[in-house]
């Protein structure tokens, strides 16, 4: 059995012969270019703990991002304090995106601002084709998203809403409600009497309803 100092050189030596190999080319133009150094950046990410990956990407104080979370265009995102995003979700700023305070975007939430579903449709799904739709997307503060769910482009979410998960979100929701479902649709409003029982209820240790 071989010890530790041997397995990470088998390893190194694994690696070596991939980056190596004839067959692993890379293309040296400004898209390839630009999309490595996106992807070195959260493989270095992968390192980091949430607040120190959050503030890598320049995200205000007390907001944390999960490994694995993948945010484009971090450049058009608004975001506010203390906003925690999950494993796995995808934060596409890409047409404009907005994020309150103390919101929660729950691990493997798809948040989209844009759209090339007619690229397809027009057989015209190359990089930069014109038939990309961007949208400026909004969610409110102390809003929770909960996984896995989707938001669609060009969707305004108010402030204190709760999206159940497995909710897909494809219109404006109004501050203070529940919304689940595919579309989602409200099923309740959220007002100080209800919020009041659910903190009793949680200081009690019964189950949230």
């Amino acid at each position: 059995m071989r010890n530790q100092s041997e397995l990470k050189q088998a390893l190194v030596d694994s690696l070596r012969s991939i980056w190596e190999d004839d067959g692993f080319a890379l293309h040296d133009n400004e898209r390839s270019n630009r999309l490595r150094t996106e992807i070195l950046r959260r493989l270095v990410g992968l390192v980091m703990t949430d607040d120190e990956r959050a503030a890598d990407l320049g995200l205000p104080e007390g907001c944390r991002v999960r490994e694995m979370a993948k945010i484009i265009a971090p450049e058009q995102l608004q975001c506010g304090k203390h906003v925690w995003i999950g494993e796995n979700a995808i934060i596409d700023a890409s047409g404009g995106l907005s994020i309150g305070d103390h919101t929660t975007v729950a691990s493997s939430v798809f948040v989209w601002s844009h759209t090339s579903s007619l690229s397809n449709l027009m057989f015209e799904n190359q990089p930069g084709n014109a038939y990309i739709r961007r949208a400026p997307t909004r969610i409110g503060s102390g809003t929770f998203i909960g996984g896995p769910s989707v938001v669609y482009p060009g969707v305004s979410i108010g402030d204190r809403v709760l999206v159940l998960p497995m909710s897909v979100v494809t219109r404006d929701v109004p501050d203070k409600v529940v919304v689940a479902g595919a579309p989602a649709r409200v099923i309740r409003e959220i007002d100080e009497r209800w919020l009041s029982e659910e903190v009793s209820r949680l200081r009690q240790g019964r189950a949230w309803r």
